[in-house]
C-alpha cells in the first residue's frame, strides 16, 4: 500500500471540498453556481491572439517569451503592477519588491514556505476561502477562525485570538471576500495593519477581486496602511486578464522579498515567460481600461440577475449578501436545511442539476457551522441561465421546507 506524507491526511477535508468543486464545474449538463471562473466573454481572446502573433514575429520579444527569465518576473509586467494596479489604489511600491507568481495560489504557497512550520497557527476569517485552507493544512498549520460580520473580519476578536494563540500569520480577503462577497471597512483595514505591526504578525492580504468593483466606493488595501512591512499583499491576474495564464504577484518588504526569491528558485525557477510577455503587452498597449470597464459592466448585470432571482425564487426568510464587486453572493437558508445534502439531491435530480458550494466547508471550526449556507457564484453564468438555475434550485429548496413556511418560488 502506498504511504503518503502526513500532510496529505491533514489537508483531506479541505481537499475533498475542492475536488467536488472542480467536478461540478466541468460537467456541461449542470448549471454551475459553484466555481469562481470568470465569464467566457471576459477573456480577451482576440486581443491575445493579435499580441501573440506580433510577439512571435519579433525576434527579441519572441526569444524573451520562450527563454528562461528573471526569477522575480518580467520587468515590464512588474512595472505594470506598480503603476497601473497598485498606485491607483493608494499603494506606493517599488518594482524590486514585486514577485510575479504562477497564479495567486503560488504566492500563498511561497509565503507558507517562508513562515510556516508544522503546528504553527494561522488566523483566518470565518468563513474563509477553502482553497487557501488546503494550502495551509498541507504545511500542517493549525487554522483558527476569527469572527466576521457585515463589515468583514472583527478586529476585537482578531486581537483576542492573536493574544491567545500567538499566530505566525493572519489570512484575510478584504474586498468582495470569498465566499461571502463582503468587504472589510476602511477603519478595520487600518486597525488590522496596526495589529500586525504591534504584535509582530504577518498579515497576508489576499485581494484578487478588488479590481472588479462595479458599485460602491473604492477602499485602499490594508497594505496602504502598513508602516512596518508586516502586511504582504498578494493578488492575481486571473479575474482581470486570464486565469489560464496562471499569473499573480506578491508585494512585500525588502526582507521578505529577498527570501521569496530563494523560495521561488527552489520551487520552479520563475513564472512562465510567454504569458508574462503577453499580459505585459496587453497593459502596455492600452487595452486594459476598456476591458476593465467591460468586465465590470458584465459582472454587475450578472450580480443583479442573481440577486433578483434569489429574491424571486428562494423561500421567504433567505438571507443573502449584496456585493459591490467580485463574483459571489452568500445565502443563508431558513428551516434548518442542510446544504450539503441539498447539493447532492440537486445534482442527482434530472429536473434540477444546479451546482453551488455548500457552506459548511468554508468554516474551519466544524460542528455543523454553515450547514444552512451556500456560496453562489454568478460570474461565469449568463443571465438567462442564472434565472433558470435559481428557479430550479428555489423549487427544490421550497420542496424541502417544513409545512407552513412561506415560499416565494412559483
Amino acid at each position: 500500500m502506498t504511504v503518503f506524507a502526513q500532510r496529505m491526511k491533514t489537508m483531506e477535508k479541505s481537499a475533498a471540498v475542492i475536488r467536488g468543486l472542480f467536478g461540478a464545474m466541468n460537467d456541461p449538463g449542470i448549471i454551475s453556481f459553484g466555481g469562481g471562473a470568470p465569464a467566457r466573454e471576459a477573456l480577451p481572446v482576440d486581443i491575445v491572439r493579435e499580441i501573440t502573433s506580433e510577439v512571435m514575429r519579433t525576434d527579441k520579444r519572441g526569444v524573451e517569451a520562450l527563454q528562461y527569465g528573471n526569477v522575480m518576473g518580467l520587468p515590464d509586467l512588474r512595472e505594470v503592477v506598480v503603476t497601473e494596479l497598485l498606485a491607483p489604489k493608494g499603494v506606493r511600491a517599488d518594482v524590486d519588491n514585486i514577485l510575479v507568481t504562477s497564479g495567486g495560489l503560488e504566492g500563498m504557497n511561497l509565503l507558507c514556505q517562508l513562515f510556516i512550520d508544522p503546528g504553527d497557527v494561522i488566523l483566518v476569517e470565518s468563513p474563509t476561502f477553502v482553497h487557501c485552507v488546503e494550502i495551509f493544512e498541507m504545511f500542517q498549520a493549525r487554522c483558527v477562525s476569527v469572527e466576521m460580520d457585515e463589515d468583514g473580519m472583527v478586529p476585537e476578536d482578531l486581537e483576542d485570538k492573536i493574544r491567545k494563540h500567538s499566530p505566525k500569520m493572519v489570512y484575510v480577503i478584504p474586498t468582495f471576500q470569498n465566499p461571502t462577497g463582503r468587504t472589510l471597512s476602511l477603519e478595520r483595514r487600518k486597525k488590522i495593519a496596526s495589529l500586525g505591526s504591534a504584535y509582530d504578525v504577518i498579515i497576508l492580504e489576499d485581494d484578487p477581486y478588488r479590481d472588479i468593483r462595479y458599485s460602491g466606493t473604492d477602499i485602499p488595501p490594508i497594505k496602504a496602511f502598513d508602516t512596518t512591512g508586516h502586511t504582504v499583499l498578494a493578488n492575481s491576474f486571473s479575474k482581470i486578464f486570464s486565469p489560464g495564464s496562471r499569473l499573480g504577484y506578491v508585494f512585500a518588504s525588502n526582507e521578505i522579498t529577498a527570501r521569496l526569491f530563494d523560495a521561488k528558485t527552489a520551487t520552479n525557477s520563475h513564472t512562465s515567460m510567454l504569458p508574462q510577455v503577453i499580459c505585459a503587452e496587453f497593459f502596455k498597449r492600452g487595452y486594459y481600461p476598456d476591458h476593465h470597464r467591460m468586465i465590470c459592466d458584465l459582472y454587475r448585470k450578472r450580480r443583479d440577475a442573481m440577486i433578483s432571482s434569489i429574491d424571486a425564487f428562494f423561500p421567504a426568510g433567505t438571507k443573502r449578501t449584496f456585493p459591490d464587486g467580485g463574483l459571489f453572493t452568500w445565502a443563508e437558508l431558513p428551516g434548518d436545511l442542510n446544504t450539503t445534502e441539498l447539493l447532492a439531491e440537486s445534482l442527482a435530480s434530472p429536473d434540477v442539476r444546479v451546482a453551488f458550494v455548500a457552506g459548511e466547508g468554508f468554516f474551519i471550526e466544524g460542528g455543523g457551522k454553515g450547514s444552512d449556507c451556500m456560496r453562489i457564484s454568478f460570474g461565469g453564468v449568463p443571465e438567462d441561465r442564472i434565472r433558470a438555475g435559481a428557479e430550479r434550485l428555489g423549487r427544490l429548496i421550497c420542496s424541502k421546507l417544513k409545512t407552513g413556511m412561506e415560499c416565494t418560488a412559483e
